[in-house]
């Protein structure tokens, strides 16, 4: 399991590096807290960041799950995989929002396969 705990590390120091990135975003802007609007490149950020939490709170029990029932090795490397997407979501919505999708996609779909392979494993042992 300790793949999966480095990839659970890994997905932790991103979220908190987007939530640097995001307090950069508000001194660049001089947006005072706790406004979280009043110019585009922060919202950007802001949503950004928000939107990596959403999806963080599926994809860490999926990858532990997944890693446990199934195989942590091919865990951690889709745990990878998300990130990858994570990453070039954050950037791309940044960028402009609406090139967001190849970026949503690969790391949704790296969680799904999480969930889904978690939930199979996990039954299968229920099974036995």
């Amino acid at each position: 399991m300790e793949p999966v705990a480095i990839v659970t590390a890994l997905i932790l120091v991103q979220y908190v590096t987007f939530g640097f990135m995001v307090g950069q975003a508000r001194g660049r802007s001089g947006i005072k807290a706790p406004a979280t609007t009043g110019d585009p490149v922060f919202e950007r950020h802001f949503c950004a960041h928000q939107n990596s939490l959403e999806q963080m709170v599926a994809t860490i029990p999926a990858l532990l799950l997944f890693g446990y029932y199934v195989n942590a090795q091919i865990g951690a490397v889709i745990g990878v995989v998300y990130l990858i997407g994570r990453s070039l979501y954050y950037r791309t919505y940044v960028a402009e929002p609406a090139s967001r999708g190849p970026g949503f996609a690969i790391g949704f779909l790296a969680t799904v396969i999480l969930i889904l392979g978690g939930l199979a494993g996990a039954g299968w042992q229920w099974l036995l």
